[in-house]
């Protein structure tokens, strides 16, 4: 059955099951925070809310989006409960489940987080899915790490200067995956033909969680950056492949680790180590040889907002520049910190 063939199941999150939603016949589709709506989704949200959330819904709202078989959101923060209620009420008919998402790794966050997703898997089975059996989730997995893996090693070819293209053209790869059938993803992941990149501009590290318009990468490249590192959730980090398995486990178990102890966003908490989304942060950035390191999150995002002061602590000590940024999921608000860009670019030169 081809990408096209396959019903679409809406979801907006980093933490989304993809293998799952695959093994069970469906197409994930990521509902991506770009394009001009008409504001449609103030008349069931607050305008203080985060506008990753209300851009969706605009989105849902205008007919943006294909028809759906259903949506997964994932229970990740306020905003996204919020988003949950508000298209139920705005869209009745829609098949919508909230999934809930702990905000710890131990093992007993796993075991809960395994049944949600066995949950889940009976959910999409009643909204017409496949009867699917965890042989066909394993093999779902394996895709995603096929996927997984092929995205990682063209971005890395990108940053080393082995494959011609840009960190824009990459996104636009990324976004595109989001979009499409795991197995048409693998035969359909290559960058378009491209000119080299010079690599004389100052290796910036960037990180935050929503940025999925290839524009917004090519804006900080014209303001004399070298993107040569990042962690964002509409970048690779929703592709991060799982690592290891155990025979012992059951393969939700094992999805469900895989999704938990993946590179995290701020939403995470660590008990032992509550600064460690800053320090891991940092460490990926000197890795990786970065001058810089630029933050950008979505206004209102309270678990990132929370997180800042651990952040400009965290490399104050490492002497690493830090700037951050706050947009609006809008090419307009980058626009318009062109010139902070400009400035930190100009002072680590």
């Amino acid at each position: 059955m081809s990408s096209q063939e396959k019903r679409p199941i809406g979801y907006t999150c980093a933490y989304t099951p993809l293998p799952l939603i695959d093994a069970a016949g469906f197409r994930p589709y990521r509902i991506l925070p770009m394009g001009d709506t008409p504001d449609q989704a103030g008349q069931y949200l607050h305008d203080n809310l985060c506008p990753h959330v209300k851009k969706v819904l605009d989105q849902v709202l205008a007919g943006k989006v294909p028809d759906l078989a259903g949506a997964v959101l994932m229970n990740s923060c306020d905003a996204m409960r919020r988003l949950a209620d508000a298209w139920r009420a705005a869209r009745p008919q829609d098949n919508i489940m909230l999934v809930d998402l702990p905000v710890t790794t131990d093992e007993a966050a796993l075991k809960f987080f395994a049944v949600q997703l066995e949950v889940l898997a009976e959910q999409l089975k009643l909204w017409g899915g496949l009867d699917f059996d965890t042989a066909d989730l394993a093999a779902s997995l394996a895709d995603f790490n096929k996927l997984s893996g092929t995205l990682a090693d063209l971005g890395a070819a990108i940053r080393s200067g082995r494959q011609k293209g840009s960190r824009a053209a990459l996104q636009a790869l990324y976004n595109a995956c989001t979009q499409r059938s795991m197995v048409e993803s693998i035969q359909n992941c290559q960058l378009p033909t491209a000119e080299a990149v010079p690599k004389n501009g100052v290796p910036i590290f960037l990180f935050g969680n929503v940025l999925p318009d290839p524009e917004a990468f090519e804006l900080i490249a014209d303001c004399g950056a070298r993107i040569v590192g990042d962690d964002l959730c509409t970048g690779y980090r929703q592709f991060a492949g799982l690592e290891a398995d155990s025979a012992e486990e059951s393969v939700y178990l094992q999805l469900a680790r895989h999704i938990l102890t993946k590179p995290p966003c701020a939403r995470t908490f660590f008990p032992a180590q509550p600064g460690r989304v800053a320090h891991d942060t940092l460490a990926a950035a000197q890795a990786c040889g970065a001058a810089g390191v630029i933050g950008h999150t979505v206004k209102f995002c309270d678990p990132y907002l929370a997180r800042m002061p651990i952040f400009r602590e965290e490399f104050k000590k490492a002497g690493m520049p830090l700037l951050l940024l706050e947009g609006d999921c809008t090419l307009r608000s980058m626009g318009q910190q062109r010139t902070r860009i400009e400035a930190f670019i100009e002072m680590l030169r």
